[in-house]
């Protein structure tokens, strides 16, 4: 039987394709027999359904996201955010001399100076590049050969725990292993090396998802 062997997060989302479709189709009949007023919003109800997972307060399945479309990535020096639907990424220090402040109120000799306070951290300084590259297009160039000795090191993808793999994806805790599989491809679209996006970012989804699909195993 297909449906006792689907996981719970396929079930729901079947009942959510079923439901959507079946909302449309009876505001479809309404409104062609001129019942405007009960079918159009039957219509809009059931197209909602299915783009967002959503009937008013009711959850059908839609992907589940924490930080308004955003994962999350530390390390000793910055906590950066991506945004899933621009791309685009910012964050804040979190330790040395321009602890808590916003990398975006950072002018940029600052930038480049926190480039060299954190190159004894392969991580730190590989994150830091991530937003250089989106803010400063060309900054390496500009940057004397010994500013910048530090960084290009090989990232290290240290112990990760399941509340990080998480904020990395940009899910809620419980999130099915199809949710996972889809924020893992939709943020590898955005950070994939070979579309000039992060080999850290990369790397941090992969494991993200490892981690998570491991608990569904």
């Amino acid at each position: 039987m297909v449906f006792v062997r689907a996981d719970a997060a396929t079930l729901v989302r079947i009942i959510r394709y079923f439901v959507g479709f079946g909302l449309i189709l009876f505001g479809g009949v309404l409104t062609f027999g001129g019942r405007w007023g009960f079918g159009l919003p039957l219509i809009v109800v059931g197209t909602t359904a299915l783009a967002s997972g959503r009937i008013g307060p009711f959850n059908l399945g839609g992907t589940r996201r924490s930080g308004g479309g955003a994962s999350t990535v530390r390390t000793e020096w910055l906590e950066m955010q991506l945004d899933h639907d621009s791309g685009s990424v910012n964050g804040r220090v979190l330790a040395g001399d321009n602890a808590g402040r916003r990398l975006d109120d950072l002018p940029e000799a600052l930038l480049l100076q926190l480039l060299k306070e954190v190159a004894g951290d392969a991580d730190s300084v590989s994150l830091l590049e991530v937003y250089l590259d989106r803010r400063m297009p060309g900054w390496r160039e500009n940057v004397q050969h010994d500013a910048a000795a530090g960084t290009g090191g090989a990232a290290r993808t240290g112990a990760m725990s399941e509340e990080e793999a998480y904020q990395v994806l940009g899910l809620s805790p419980g999130a099915g292993a199809a949710e996972i599989r889809a924020a893992h491809r939709r943020l590898m679209k955005l950070v994939h090396p070979d579309q000039g996006g992060s080999t850290f970012l990369a790397a941090k989804i992969n494991q993200a998802k490892d981690i998570l699909l491991g608990g569904h195993n």
